[in-house]
């Protein structure tokens, strides 16, 4: 039985898949030690048939197409599958460094009642991939170097481990998350309040391959607030309002931007130039969503 098994939801995203399943080959862990189970929503881009020529070659490769309604039901779906006792959680535009697998099973056998998440560069495109693969000091970092623990806030499983069976106590992911965002919260929110650990370990690495346009970043960022407001009336505790950004101070700054919309539009035009114009604006977004949700719109 493989030791890992890693859960790669997807839906048409065969050309990101062709890219990201040939690293997670490229393992120093042994290939009978883990498998890679391809959680895939029906794709309609030949995903199906690349998955059937690969795994001629690797067994290990299991192909698990579902009507899935979200990445929560897709990652169920793996967990359900899952033969190995680490579940490692991974995305289909995330590429893997050649000791991620063994990185994190190592946290694994160290101790039991952790949840491990690595470190997830950010890259715009495969060019930028290769320049922070083969130079380190490029990367950044995602917490200090000294931060051993983390809060349920970055429980992000585009490069999170967990053992199966915790998993499977919590309830695995809701499934009414949907939309975009905070599914993988709401899960690591429900493992600490089961006493889970969440340990990081910056040197399991892989990288987030992905550039997204301002104007749909805001509505990733809306998405998101939606998503905020449902965890919140599951979860209606202190803590999860102040983490998800749910503060007067928040709040009060979108009602005033509501009402002078031509300061709005003066900030939102020096985005392009100014990081802070920027995220002034996406949390204008994400407020919104969170307002619209709570409103029942």
């Amino acid at each position: 039985m493989p030791e890992i098994s890693v859960v790669i939801p997807t839906y048409d995203r065969l050309e990101t898949l062709r890219e990201v399943l040939p690293t997670l080959l490229d393992q120093d862990l042994a290939s009978s030690q883990y498998e890679l189970l391809v959680c895939d929503s029906n794709s309609t881009d030949g995903t199906s048939e690349y998955l059937a020529q690969l795994r001629e070659e690797h067994p290990a490769v299991r192909h698990l197409p579902g009507a899935y309604g979200g990445r929560a039901a897709a990652r169920n779906a793996g967990i359900a599958a899952a033969r190995g006792e680490i579940v490692l959680f991974n995305d289909a535009d995330i590429l893997a460094s050649p000791n991620l697998l063994s990185t994190h099973a190592r946290r694994h056998r160290e101790r039991t009642g952790i949840a491990v998440v690595g470190l997830e560069v950010q890259v715009g495109d495969l060019a930028e991939y290769a320049i922070k693969r083969d130079r380190p000091e490029v990367r950044g970092h995602l917490h200090p170097p000294s931060r051993k623990k983390l809060s349920w806030l970055y429980f992000l499983t585009g490069n999170a481990s967990v053992r199966r069976a915790d998993l499977l106590t919590a309830g695995g992911f809701d499934e009414s998350f949907t939309g975009y965002g905070h599914e993988d919260l709401e899960l690591g929110y429900r493992l600490t309040r089961m006493g889970i650990e969440i340990l990081y370990e910056p040197e399991a690495v892989n990288y987030h391959c992905q550039s997204v346009a301002y104007e749909d970043q805001k509505e990733k960022m809306r998405l998101a607030g939606r998503s905020t407001a449902r965890f919140y009336r599951k979860h209606p505790h202190l803590e999860v309002m102040l983490k998800l950004g749910m503060t007067p101070l928040s709040l009060g700054a979108h009602s005033l931007l509501t009402r002078f919309p031509h300061v709005l539009g003066f900030v939102d035009r020096r985005a392009e130039r100014s990081r802070l114009a920027r995220e002034l604006v996406l949390q204008y977004y994400y407020v919104s969503g969170i307002k619209e949700t709570m409103r029942g719109r």
